[in-house]
């Protein structure tokens, strides 16, 4: 029996270098689209190197329609596509919006024009919890009311989540969003992790390039909120773990397993973690002191979100397995290694 074929856009970045790694570790073949805007083609070399496979790789930007094409009339059987490709900074996003709409909106609506041409059903899609904006009640379950997005990057997910119900609804295609929380960590190997070009959007990056002595010092944006500590509260997930949830996505929708043509699982350890308690936590099992001041609040961030997983744990039959410790021992691992690879 042939191995199943996976298309993973964005596989060369930050959780689709991961997930094409556990992919191809439970024997499926991994073909990766990726335009490089936010990523390096050295990652496709390591995850030969961690998983012992090199996948058939296509720089392609989505938003080029002709192009996707192309490639689907080259590879033409796919059995389930991951969607990852996507402009993903919160910050940014504030900034320059019409780029995010761009870019994220666009690559999907292409995407699924070219799955419905080439007749293919399965996707998951990588959606987040920002589509929750600041929600009433935690944790937030995959019922709670969706409040207006924060940040254009969130009204992207929002809008990508309501695209695939839609075109879900006739039933030409049967689509999981993962809402992830926030992902940190890298590969136990060291040889896959999270690699910002330029300045950092996101904390743990920007807490291992103060600590490598990259960045001067780290900014926390405000501790005035209504949280334990004053600071922003998420829920942090390994990629690793995050990575598992999307096998076990796509082993749902191959083996016909969905309820719905459309689900939605929340995708995180259920546990709200500050910003100060990351600082912290990194100080404490790296043994390294961080610089860092309190800076003014942040547009676009919510006070407090984190997740109720029971869905995931009991539907999908996944559940996050690494905790805090290794999500700061394995980002710095993988900051250390970053000279000797680049």
């Amino acid at each position: 029996m042939s191995k199943k074929k996976i298309l993973v856009t964005g596989g060369l970045g930050f959780i689709g270098s991961h997930t094409s790694v556990e992919l191809i570790k439970e024997g499926f073949e991994v073909v990766i689209i990726d335009d490089l805007s936010n990523s390096q083609l050295f990652i496709l070399d390591n995850i030969e190197k961690v998983s012992g496979v090199k996948p058939a790789f296509y720089k392609i930007d989505m938003k080029d329609n002709d192009k996707l094409l192309d490639f689907f009339n080259t590879e033409n059987n796919i059995d389930a596509v991951i969607h990852f490709a996507a402009s993903k900074a919160v910050g940014e996003s504030m900034d320059l919006p019409l780029k995010y709409f761009r870019n994220n909106i666009f690559s999907l609506v292409n995407l699924l024009d070219t799955m419905e041409l080439h007749k293919i059903k399965n996707i998951v899609f990588s959606s987040s919890a920002t589509v929750y904006g600041d929600p009433d009640e935690l944790p937030a379950t995959e019922n709670t009311a969706l409040k207006p997005a924060l940040s254009a990057y969130g009204s992207t997910k929002q809008m990508g989540e309501d695209i695939l119900q839609k075109v879900a609804a006739t039933g030409k295609i049967d689509a999981i969003a993962l809402r992830y929380f926030n992902p940190v960590g890298a590969d136990s190997s060291a040889l896959l992790g999270e690699l910002p070009i330029g300045t950092p959007n996101n904390l743990m990056p920007f807490v291992t390039q103060v600590a490598a002595g990259i960045r001067e010092k780290l900014t926390v944006f405000g501790n005035d909120y209504d949280t334990p500590d004053g600071t922003c509260v998420r829920d942090y997930i390994h990629v690793t773990d995050l990575a598992e949830a999307h096998v076990k996505s796509c082993e749902r929708l191959l083996d016909n397993k969905v309820e719905n043509n459309y689900e939605v699982f929340n995708i995180g350890t259920g546990i709200g973690i500050s910003v100060l308690e990351i600082i912290e936590a990194f100080e404490k099992y790296n043994h390294i002191k961080l610089n860092y001041t309190i800076g003014d609040r942040r547009p676009g961030d919510a006070p407090s979100i984190y997740a109720d997983v029971s869905l995931a744990a009991n539907v999908l039959g996944w559940k996050a397995a690494l905790r805090l410790k290794e999500m700061v021992i394995s980002a710095w691992e993988w900051q250390k290694k970053i000279p000797d690879l680049t």
